[in-house]
């Protein structure tokens, strides 16, 4: 017979324990859980109390801290914050349905990720676009140009105004976060461009998108 996915079959694991993990797994699956990601919970919960070795009625934030220190021995943020996510959530059913009288995880034992540094454009790839934006309608060149000569975001650049661009100075005043203006340079070739592209246009008040 086809194990179902919403259900745990191991023996090694306490009987009222199991039954509880799938009385989690199938309330997963009521509220629409993909199958792989109720695959990965009851793979998280089955590791968990097939290694704590103590059942779910007895079990204290003590019991739970001491697995982790020892599984997350060589283990990534990434990979110990999927653990703790997954344990959170199914003592947080067991709490709401008085499996648990007290909550055994602890939120500040979440750790935090770094993000990753922005990827930059190395010359090549750089030198890459400008030749292919050659190819493009004057806008898009313009507004290229313009994002690489000025290193606006591009939330800043969709708001910013023909006005509050001066094409013989080389500089825009740009709306920023907390609606903070600042002045950005750009580039004699991108100010060439710009005042070209500027010719084909009725007035407007942005400077790249048509109202």
């Amino acid at each position: 017979m086809t194990q179902k996915y919403w259900e745990s079959t191991r023996e090694d694991i306490p009987i009222l324990t199991r039954k509880v993990m799938n009385e989690y797994l199938l309330s997963l699956k009521l509220t629409n859980k993909a199958e792989a990601t109720i695959t990965k919970y009851r793979w998280i919960l089955e590791r968990f109390f097939s290694e704590c070795l103590v059942s779910l009625d007895e079990l204290t934030s003590e019991d739970v801290l001491t697995w982790l220190n020892k599984f997350s021995a060589g283990k990534n943020t990434k990979t110990l914050n999927l653990f703790l996510s997954t344990l959170s959530s199914f003592f947080q059913f067991c709490l709401e349905e008085e499996y648990l009288e007290n909550m055994v995880m602890k939120t500040r034992w979440r750790l935090k990720i770094p993000q990753g540094l922005p990827n930059y454009l190395n010359e090549q790839e750089y030198a890459q676009v400008k030749l292919a934006a050659e190819k493009l309608p004057l806008r898009d060149r313009a507004l290229i140009l313009f994002l690489f000569s000025s290193g606006c975001r591009r939330a800043e650049v969709a708001k910013l105004c023909i006005e509050n661009v001066n094409l013989d100075r080389r500089t825009a005043e740009i709306l920023g976060k907390g609606n903070k203006y600042r002045q950005t340079h750009f580039s004699v070739e991108c100010a060439l461009v710009l005042k070209e592209y500027l010719l084909t246009r009725t007035y407007e008040k942005r400077f790249f998108i048509y109202e």
